[in-house]
């Protein structure tokens, strides 16, 4: 796989974890804000309903035994219904101590009015609770008793007459002190209503965000591939080059200061050196085969398996073979007994030395036409940056 498409799946799969991670962010944050809205819209209907509640019960001078509509807890729930009226908000007043059966606390009500009851300060509570697989935001803001609520739920001796007639003695709804908590509003949002509006904020931030992280990720490989894939392009090309021509004298263009032109520095480095000493090299063979070429001796340059590299004129004689043919070929094939040559060989590589090395030895060699001559043999070793290389010398003793 090349590194192109390594690094764009890298990026896609970054930039795809990185928009699931913005979209759960931003489906959270829209959650708690279109909550936080919920709260604050039920909040306000429930204040203004005790505020009329509050306003009613201090202004009302005994109209309410004459017109029921005017009892500040039946006009408080009539108007409540007018606000609420077409709007997913469900509002009523409850009280553990009601007296309309219509207030009395659901479940979840008489829990969180005990609660709140039980608290030195009463605070309002918030929650979103399930129910029958259907959830809703629920919120509770307590009423508390003043003094001109006492009129109706003080005792039952200072209740007025309809209140008694309605109420009788020893009704749970008698008896408040001022600032004891005589109820709450309770407002009820069911949430998919809120999560309507939630799919459709989201939806149109998930498509900015996408438009968003569509154009960074556009920009992000421009970026990569002219910074980064582009020249590191440029020197593998190079070095493909280098590698299937030999070519020393290719350079690659510096394209920065950065790491990327700091790597064709040493890439332009590597080849100026490699040129200098394959120039050195080559200039050196040239020498050697220069002086083998006027020895009076047939010269022979072999590899540690016997492999022929060099021969002079005088070698081509002694074996009747041109040069060309005789490159590749192994000097133990133009040996009579090749033994001698190759343990001195292996004597060299495992001990540093041999008997054989740096010695005349008498050997027997044959041409290309099987015959036999007796030759004085003085093999030598030079190393190279590679490996070994032997060069024997042979002077004919007789033929």
């Amino acid at each position: 796989m090349r590194i192109t498409t390594k690094l764009t799946l890298i990026i896609s799969v970054l930039l795809i974890t990185l928009f699931m991670a913005l979209g759960w962010n931003s489906y959270q944050h829209e959650l708690r804000l279109i909550q936080q809205q919920g709260v604050e819209k039920a909040r306000i209907i429930a204040r203004q309903i005790i505020e009329t509640r509050d306003y009613l019960s201090r202004a009302e001078q005994g109209e309410a035994a004459h017109n029921f509509a005017l009892v500040p807890q039946v006009a408080a729930s009539r108007i409540a219904v007018r606000i609420t009226e077409g709007s997913p908000y469900y509002v009523r007043q409850v009280s553990l101590r009601n007296r309309n059966p219509e207030n009395k606390p659901d479940q979840y009500e008489a829990s969180e009015l005990a609660r709140i009851a039980a608290t030195p300060v009463p605070q309002e509570s918030y929650r979103v609770v399930g129910s029958n697989g259907k959830e809703a935001l629920r919120y509770l803001l307590p009423m508390t008793a003043e003094k001109s609520c006492l009129t109706c739920h003080g005792s039952f001796e200072s209740a007025p007459r309809f209140v008694q007639e309605r109420f009788p003695k020893g009704h749970p709804s008698y008896n408040y002190q001022v600032g004891e908590v005589i109820g709450a509003i309770s407002v009820s949002v069911p949430m998919r209503e809120l999560y309507r509006s939630i799919d459709s904020n989201l939806f149109h931030g998930l498509v900015i965000e996408s438009a968003i992280l569509l154009l960074l990720l556009v920009f992000t490989g421009w970026v990569i591939h002219r910074a980064i894939l582009k020249p590191v392009a440029t020197v593998a090309k190079g070095i493909e080059g280098v590698a299937s021509s030999g070519n020393y004298t290719q350079r690659i263009e510096q394209p920065g200061n950065d790491e990327i032109g700091h790597l064709v520095a040493s890439f332009n480095e590597l080849m100026a050196e490699l040129e200098r000493r394959t120039l050195q090299r080559a200039e050196s063979d040239e020498r050697y085969r220069n002086f083998i070429e006027i020895a009076q001796s047939p010269i022979i340059t072999f590899l540690p398996d016997g492999k022929i590299v060099i021969a002079n004129q005088k070698a081509e004689q002694l074996f009747g073979l041109t040069k060309e043919e005789l490159l590749g070929q192994s000097i133990c094939d133009f040996m009579a007994d090749p033994e001698p040559l190759r343990a001195g060989i292996r004597d060299y590589f495992q001990a540093g030395s041999s008997s054989l090395i740096g010695t005349t030895s008498l050997q027997t060699v044959r041409n290309v036409c099987g015959k036999l001559f007796e030759v004085e043999m003085v093999i030598s070793v030079s190393q190279t940056d590679q490996e070994a290389m032997f060069t024997a010398i042979l002077r004919t003793t007789k033929s």
